[in-house]
């Protein structure tokens, strides 16, 4: 492939330099014009605006103009056609953040065909399940990812291997089997969708399928549409996106980005120094966080923290786990009242959303519901009133709900016992008088000590900001007479040494915060605590060490 490697500030200048685009008439006018064709795709944007920058990554000095996403997505949907993938077949990318990524993804969502992006962190076992259970046909690697050959022999259903970004020992080669394919578009042009995986935080990850969309590409994927309206995304937005694309929201939000025409800024992985450099640099309007990634920004030194101009941002959208009180409020009085949360899943059973403001006068709220009903029932299903929480179920319009792939247990788990198209992720919150939602954890982590349930998110909130930790995660642990009890497993601040005096000391600054019934009994100390790149926390391998293997 002719990468583009021109200086990445270079390529943007055009679009986000100009004087007479950041005039304010100017400005108004294009935000116009861009909501008015907002449902558009590469095809679109290609003709309109063939030299814009879509894509840039900084690290490599790779751009992509929205002429080449076009191109190349076409080329890859002729020559996957031409394997005899139809609409509703299944491709699989196990793939760093690259900006292949993308031609991946609209090639998929312009054929017809499932798209799942697989966590490049999985071992090779772990990723050959998710290929099989989706019943890829096609499959891409990473020459940059040391899985890649063990995952094509594991693979085996999977007939189609193509590597990228060098040669894989069982793969043919990306750029050599679409370098003769037509850039046109292909005749049967139907929009695809994704078929993402469920963390596995709790079990094995889970495939959350749904219905192709009747939808052609051209008219825009509905899910993008709404997320772009959402936080006024338009041809001039320029999005930071700090996090791993296989992951739904960063994919969703670039997504929406693309669908714009806008212009997409894509980090390796997430740094927290080098995340402020890019926002100063490029004068990000538009980013998607999580809440580690804020204490990480916050905990850095006060003379790093004010050396970056920040305020570009328009949008700091924030997502995937709840975030402490605490953090938040520093991060409005850092960045102004640009943050807003929205809570949603994989299985995008239902939406909120919650802006600096508002959220100031419902703190720990995670917002409203948005074109969603929600419902707080007990184990029995029954609805719960006001203030008392339960499992938090999103009510879908008739026929739009999800169900886990090859697992009808499990998707029965997740659908109330009454009502068919109220469904749940295993959430537990509860909803205010005003319809505000609150999360308290999820079930699968609370922790019942001699008959007490204790929610671990409320003790690791308040330890999050300690400023001898670096990170924390509360674990219920055995215990012969209370059944359970609370652990916290803390990963030290830099310099900070384990001590016995030092867990007293974080002891009493629990205590002192929620009280002696939410002080946990025991703390163990621990080099890295198994946080996914999304912000998760990996419980089910902390558990695992301390509970019996049956």
């Amino acid at each position: 492939m002719a990468w583009a490697t021109c200086s990445a500030q270079r390529a943007l200048s055009f679009s986000l330099t100009s004087r007479d685009l950041a005039s304010p008439a100017c400005g108004a006018v294009l935000r116009s014009v861009a909501k008015e064709n907002s449902q558009v795709y590469p095809g679109t944007h290609a003709r309109t605006q063939p030299d814009k920058t879509a894509i840039i990554q900084p690290s490599t000095g790779r751009s992509v103009t929205y002429r080449q996403l076009n191109e190349r997505s076409n080329r890859l949907a002729h020559y996957l056609r031409s394997q005899g993938l139809q609409p509703g077949d299944h491709v699989a990318v196990f793939l760093e953040n690259h900006v292949v990524m993308f031609d991946l993804l609209w090639a998929c969502l312009r054929s017809g065909l499932y798209f799942t992006p697989i966590n490049r962190h999985l071992s090779a076992n772990e990723a050959a399940y998710i290929v099989d259970d989706c019943d890829a046909l096609a499959l891409f690697g990473s020459a940059a990812l040391a899985q890649s050959e063990a995952l094509g022999q594991l693979a085996q259903r999977a007939r189609i291997k193509l590597a990228i970004g060098g040669s894989i020992p069982g793969y043919d080669d990306y750029e050599t089997a679409v370098a003769d394919q037509p850039t046109h578009e292909i005749a049967d042009e139907r929009l695809g969708t994704l078929m993402l995986y469920s963390s596995g935080t709790t079990g094995k990850p889970k495939g959350v399928l749904r219905a192709l969309p009747t939808q052609k590409p051209v008219e825009g994927n509905p899910a993008a549409q709404a997320f772009s309206k959402m936080f006024e995304m338009d041809g001039q937005t320029v999005y930071l996106s700090p996090a791993p694309l296989y992951h739904s929201a960063p994919l969703g939000s670039a997504n929406a980005v693309i669908q714009c025409g806008g212009t997409i800024i894509m980090m390796d992985k997430f740094a927290a120094e080098e995340a402020l450099s890019l926002i100063d640099q490029f004068k990000f309007t538009h980013s998607q966080w999580v809440p580690t990634m804020f204490i990480r920004m916050l905990k850095l030194p006060a003379d790093v923290k004010a050396k970056y101009d920040v305020s570009s941002m328009r949008y700091a959208v924030h997502a995937s786990a709840p975030c402490p009180q605490a953090v938040k409020r520093q991060m409005i009085e850092w960045w102004g009242p640009v943050l807003w949360e929205y809570y949603s899943s994989t299985e995008a059973a239902g939406i909120t959303l919650i802006g600096s403001e508002e959220w100031l006068d419902h703190p720990g709220s995670v917002g409203r519901p948005r074109g969603t009903i929600f419902h707080i029932c007990d184990e029995s299903g029954t609805e719960l009133p006001p203030g008392e929480a339960g499992l938090i179920y999103g009510e879908a319009p008739q026929n739009r709900g999800f169900k886990y792939h090859k697992d009808e247990g499990k998707s029965r788990e997740a659908t109330h016992p009454v009502h068919s198209n109220w469904f749940t992720v295993g959430d537990v919150g509860y909803l205010d008088a005003a319809g505000y939602l609150y999360l308290t954890d999820r079930k699968a982590f609370m922790i019942i000590s001699g008959g007490v349930n204790i929610y671990p998110q409320q003790i690791e909130d308040a330890l999050a900001l300690h400023p001898k930790l670096n990170d924390v995660a509360v674990i219920g642990v055995p215990n012969p007479d209370l059944g359970e009890e609370a652990k916290a497993i803390v990963e030290l601040a830099p310099d900070t040494s384990p001590s016995e005096e030092l867990k007293d000391e974080l002891k009493a600054f629990v205590t002192a915060k929620l009280g002696k019934q939410l002080t946990p009994r025991s703390i163990d100390f621990v080099d890295v605590l198994p946080r996914m790149p999304t912000g998760k926390l990996n419980k089910k391998l902390l558990q695992a060490k301390y509970w019996p293997a049956a």
